[in-house]
């Protein structure tokens, strides 16, 4: 296990031990690529660091010195392209296996990688070239993406295209006899463009001692070590990636799988993934774990799967229940943002419960601030997610928002990093995740979680997604308003939005209860998935929506009564 050259040891004894001791320390001008990359490819080069399939059925495994040769070939490659440290390069390279030599040259040139989901448009593209000032970028060629891109990049003769298909020629042709570049760990090593719910996409800038924070992700939260072969599901554009295919996982160990899929994948297909490749830990969002228990799991070999995350969206607990009923393993969940490592999580140390985030990770100093920048003590009080900066800047955190002062002070302030995720402490010390700022109703004096209302609804079989979010109302300033999607063979209609207030009612306090349900064909999303309940409510501000008094058949409460 590499990580232990960065920690002095490999076993902590407990969350104290943990807390106290596990805190790496970065040699001055860190570089992942030649310290970790290449020192792992001279000592053990047969290890394999990338076991990369897709749905073609096409095979790869690379080892580490196949990695850390052809890394070297591509940066003598990309420098007879005119590339050179401080350039910005966008990626568009989907879970292509060139995305993985291409990180490691970049790095080791000092180019600055952007990477970028092939799911962008035209406008998407501009705007992330104009604001990173990007000189170049690659891309595979669907015959898709690159058109997209070429529309973007249009008459600029200052921006060139180089296609994916050309760095898998160059592995093979170009020298891998390459001249250390050297860094300061303070340098901007990769950026990543914010999913932008609310506003337009930020350009999050990490360092290179980002990597070394990651230990907490894979040993820690992940629970990764030798002989390990994970599989996190995010697509190569998005921070997710950094977090479960590369970093991390290969100083815990293990091997990173990759399923490149070019369509819409069905759990069949993951669930084949996971038993051909003999898949030990598995990462994903809630989605991809509700498609896999509404599959017939018991078709599948999974006796190799024995660790299982969830991240990008707060776990519905009767997923949690459903999944441990067929598999047998606890899921454990943790949170972070593109600007952060993991932050808080479910480690091996405590007991998961279905629907927390667990506790703080070393070197993160975690409080919950009220309104008015007060530190909340009491358990149970909903308070902003903060990471105190008292002692410096976490490992891990990002360096700021890149070229961008005023709005990274926007966040970092007053002796804190704000998320802008809202949560609440137990008297066990767990976090509990509540939501967006932005996104928390305020009715009748109570403050209602979005998320504690959706996974109410969902539990409901006739919901397939939902949205909860505030609308204005006279009576109580805002109202709790439900966006659903129905599953098929249930008939949108008064019936059976009492009965879905009903439900809720039955389930959890009364003031959580939708008082106006709207049924839609989809929901507004954002292109990494996650709803954009900004555009609901401003949609919703358009619209005259009446909110009723609720009647139910199972009785009023307090706050159902008309003021």
């Amino acid at each position: 296990m590499f990580a232990k050259r960065f920690l002095g040891k490999e076993k902590f004894d407990s969350y104290d031990d943990y807390l106290q001791n596990a805190l790496p320390i970065v040699p001055d001008n860190f570089n992942f690529a030649y310290d970790v990359v290449d020192v792992i490819a001279d000592e053990t080069p047969d290890k394999v660091a990338l076991l990369w399939t897709n749905d073609s059925g096409e095979k790869k495994n690379i080892t580490f010195k196949m990695l850390s040769k052809w890394s070297n070939a591509v940066a003598n490659f990309l420098t007879e392209r005119g590339l050179k440290k401080g350039d910005t390069v966008l990626l568009f390279l989907r879970r292509r296996w060139e995305y993985w030599v291409l990180m490691m040259a970049m790095h080791k040139l000092g180019v600055i990688p952007i990477p970028s989901t092939n799911q962008l448009k035209t406008k998407d593209i501009e705007y992330r070239l104009k604001a990173s000032a990007a000189v170049a970028v690659i891309a595979f060629d669907d015959g898709v993406v690159q058109g997209e891109i070429k529309n973007a990049i249009g008459e600029n003769q200052n921006i060139q295209l180089i296609d994916c298909a050309d760095v898998a020629v160059a592995c093979e042709k170009y020298s891998d006899v390459l001249e250390r570049v050297p860094n300061e760990n303070s340098d901007t090593m990769v950026v990543y463009f914010t999913s932008g719910t609310t506003d337009m996409p930020k350009m999050v800038s990490h360092n290179f001692a980002y990597p070394v924070g990651h230990i907490n992700t894979a040993l820690f939260w992940q629970r990764l070590c030798d002989g390990d072969v994970h599989f996190t599901l995010s697509e190569s554009g998005w921070a997710k990636c950094s977090w479960g295919k590369m970093y991390g996982q290969w100083l815990a160990g293990a091997t990173v799988f990759v399923f490149d899929f070019s369509r819409l994948f069905t759990a069949h297909d993951l669930l084949t993934a996971i038993s051909e490749n003999h898949i030990t830990s598995f990462c994903a969002p809630p989605t991809a774990y509700k498609m896999m228990i509404h599959a017939d799991m018991g078709r599948y070999d999974l006796s190799s799967l024995k660790k299982a995350d969830i991240a990008g969206e707060a776990l519905n607990p009767e997923v949690y229940e459903r999944f441990l009923e067929k598999t047998g393993i606890k899921m454990r969940e943790g949170f972070g943002q593109t600007e952060t490592c993991v932050m808080l999580f479910t480690n091996e140390w405590i007991e998961p419960k279905p629907g927390s985030m667990g506790m703080p990770a070393a070197g993160w100093d975690v409080q919950l601030l009220d309104e008015r920048g007060r530190m909340i003590t009491e358990s149970g009080t909903v308070g902003e997610i903060c990471v105190s900066l008292k002692n410096g800047w976490p490992l891990g955190l990002f360096k700021g928002y890149h070229k961008n002062e005023k709005l990274t002070a926007s966040v970092a302030r007053d002796g804190y990093y704000h998320t802008g995720d809202v949560a609440y402490r137990d008297a066990d010390g767990y976090y509990w995740f509540v939501g967006r700022n932005d996104d928390l109703i305020k009715a009748s004096g109570y403050r209602v979680s979005p998320f504690e209302v959706e996974s109410v609804l969902l539990e409901h079989p006739a919901v397939r997604e939902v949205a909860v979010t505030g609308i204005p109302d006279p009576a109580r300033g805002q109202a709790v308003k439900a966006t659903v999607v129905l599953n098929k063979y249930f008939q949108p209609g008064d019936v059976l939005v009492r009965q879905l207030q009903d439900y809720a009612k039955s389930r959890a306090a009364h003031y959580k209860c939708p008082r106006v349900i709207e049924f839609v064909e989809s929901l507004p999303m954002t292109i990494s998935g996650k709803i954009r309940r900004a555009l609901i409510r401003t949609l919703d501000s358009a619209k005259e929506t009446i909110v009723e008094p609720i009647k139910s058949t199972i009785g009023l409460g307090k706050d159902d009564e008309e003021k």
